[in-house]
């Protein structure tokens, strides 16, 4: 006989994936689902997070953001951790309302591991993006009131010849778009990814694609109140996360620190930023 501890549910053989599990015999512990018709207008009321960014270098990815959260006009969290490992090869970074982000963030992770027990592999690159595609759109009834999750999802796929980084973006009904060299999310994206167009190149090392990120979150602090820039005085700083077929690992602080020294330093000389070469014209 079983555990009579352990209900029946969790004993039988079924689907690989931790959310439809979840929907079957606990559907209100899934994100937003036990808010209900009380969400109608929380979006107002509820932190949210912007701004991510990432970029593509030879071999890997990285995908960096900002710390501030806010509400309505005012500043909710000055130190909000926004970018996470989603497995050992790929991270998601949140913008949106911030409370439903990091659940459906935990979601994710659980959701990836308990595929990699039930069927003893990792999913690819391509089945990880779709996974999260379909969280988001189990969302979708809480976007329309104003609860959105949109994230940046990134990785490497370990397994094939050649690794490469790889971005994906969505929208608030779960549909993915695999994005090329470097994209962004949230309220400060237009500035971050005008930033990006001008300073980012394939080529580019790790550390100049860290750079470059941090540069891009720098422009869209200076322009949208609700992402936060290096704060110099409490010595908040962008969290960055680096990813090679060699796995995942978010840079540590003193390193980004050192990195966000060295921007605004830069811009006590040239306050717009750096500025990129022209091609094809005098």
């Amino acid at each position: 006989m079983g555990d009579p501890r352990i209900p029946a549910a969790f004993m039988a053989p079924g689907t690989s994936s931790f959310s439809d599990f979840l929907a079957e015999h606990s559907p209100d512990l899934l994100p937003g689902r036990e808010l209900g018709q009380s969400a109608a207008g929380a979006g107002d009321l509820a932190p949210h997070g912007t701004t991510i960014v990432a970029a593509t270098f030879p071999g890997g990815v990285v995908i960096a953001g900002d710390r501030r959260a806010t509400m309505g006009n005012l500043i909710a969290e000055r130190d909000m951790q926004k970018v996470y490992a989603a497995d050992e090869y790929s991270a998601v970074g949140i913008a949106g309302s911030a409370g439903l982000a990091i659940e459906l963030v935990k979601l994710f992770q659980t959701e990836l591991e308990h595929y990699e027990k039930i069927e003893g592999a990792n999913l690819s690159m391509e089945g990880k993006a779709n996974r999260l595609a379909a969280l988001i759109r189990g969302n979708l009834a809480m976007a329309m009131q104003g609860l959105a999750v949109v994230p940046l999802f990134v990785g490497v796929d370990a397994d094939v010849a050649e690794p490469a980084g790889r971005i994906y973006s969505y929208d608030v009904t779960g549909g993915r778009y695999e994005q090329t060299g470097f994209a962004g999310v949230g309220s400060g994206s237009l500035f971050a990814k005008g930033a990006l167009k001008k300073l980012y190149r394939p080529d580019l090392s790790q550390a100049d694609v860290v750079t470059v990120l941090v540069q891009a979150l720098y422009d869209a602090a200076d322009d949208d109140s609700a992402t936060g820039g290096p704060d110099l005085t409490r010595r908040i700083f962008p969290v960055v996360h680096v990813i090679t077929a060699e796995g995942g690992r978010t840079l540590p602080e003193q390193e980004v620190s050192a990195i966000a020294d060295r921007v605004v330093a830069g811009r006590m000389e040239r306050p717009n930023g750096p500025a990129a070469p022209l091609e094809g014209g005098a």
